[in-house]
């Protein structure tokens, strides 16, 4: 019945009925965030975070059962077999809208750990979003130009400690951790700009990437190289809210963290940076093109 309304109505219910979801969820989250700051026993604690975590889990039940009344976008996922809730990974995917969270949420809901991801600072200041990422340990990143580091070296590697400081708190209980490793959404003029090899990529950023895996000490050896392929077409988040793309396909591919990767100074050692960049370099070119193949195959049908 709802699918059948004009698909403006449809967005226009999906956002509603996701701020209404939000709100009911984001009030336990801050309860209990709350009482976890205030009350400093370590059975508490630990009782705050499983009981955070369930909240989290009706919250997102809530988006997908949302996505799936107003949508008939159909989904092609491929690559979740052997994946587990107990164990630790790192995400690398492509960045293309704001609608690639929600896909990553009905890609792996159920799949793997609840996946957390490095925010930009001035998002804490999103009227219950911000404060509720807070609240659920996920960190918060001041990102400085290059410019800004030249007139203000005292701030280089500030990043860093915010990255290891946060991945500290993962190492106990598994997390999936999410990184957008081209660092900001692609976008044809940001392509240009960057004169990117790459067709359908940015280029990536790998020093992310590294310091999480040095942070979690050997904790992440598997990582989930994550491909999300939209038709060929302009769209915004609004156009995926109204259920305007027809279809999304994901590819997974779970690879091993090479060893000598586990453990590694990329802030001081060139040569470890270079072989590191090298490494993600392959891991792009590889997705690209999987990308171009995919491309080619939709226009000829």
């Amino acid at each position: 019945m709802i699918r059948t309304l004009p698909s403006h109505t449809r967005g226009a219910l999906a956002f509603f009925l996701m701020v209404i979801n939000t709100v009911i969820w984001a009030v336990p989250v801050h309860i209990l965030a709350l009482t976890k700051i205030l009350i400093r026993n370590d059975a508490w604690q630990k009782t705050c975070a499983r009981a955070l975590m369930r909240t989290v889990n009706c919250w997102i039940w809530g988006i997908l059962n949302i996505l799936k009344l107003t949508q008939d976008t159909s989904y092609d996922i491929q690559g979740r077999e052997g994946l587990s809730r107990n164990e630790w990974y790192f995400l690398n995917s492509n960045h293309q809208s704001w609608a690639d969270i929600l896909v990553l949420l009905i890609t792996f809901h159920g799949y793997i750990p609840f996946f957390k991801f490095f925010l930009k600072k001035q998002l804490i200041w999103v009227p219950l979003l911000g404060t509720s990422f807070w609240a659920l340990d996920y960190p918060y990143m001041e990102r400085f130009s290059k410019s800004f580091l030249e007139k203000n070296p005292g701030m280089k590697g500030k990043d860093l400690e915010t990255t290891i400081k946060a991945c500290e708190q993962y190492q106990h209980t598994p997390v999936s951790i999410l990184n957008f490793i081209e660092g900001t959404r692609f976008t044809r003029e940001k392509h240009e700009k960057q004169q990117s090899p790459y067709k359908h990529l940015l280029r990536p950023k790998a020093g992310g990437f590294a310091f999480a895996l040095a942070a979690m000490k050997g904790k992440i050896t598997s990582i989930l190289d994550v491909t999300i392929m939209y038709p060929p077409m302009d769209f915004t988040f609004w156009d995926y809210l109204c259920g305007r793309i027809p279809s999304i396909s994901v590819r997974v591919k779970k690879l091993g963290v090479p060893g000598e990767f586990l453990d590694g100074d990329y802030l001081n050692d060139a040569d470890y940076q270079n072989r590191f960049k090298t490494w993600v370099n392959t891991l792009w070119e590889e997705k690209d093109a999987l990308i171009e193949r995919h491309r080619a195959a939709q226009v000829g049908l």
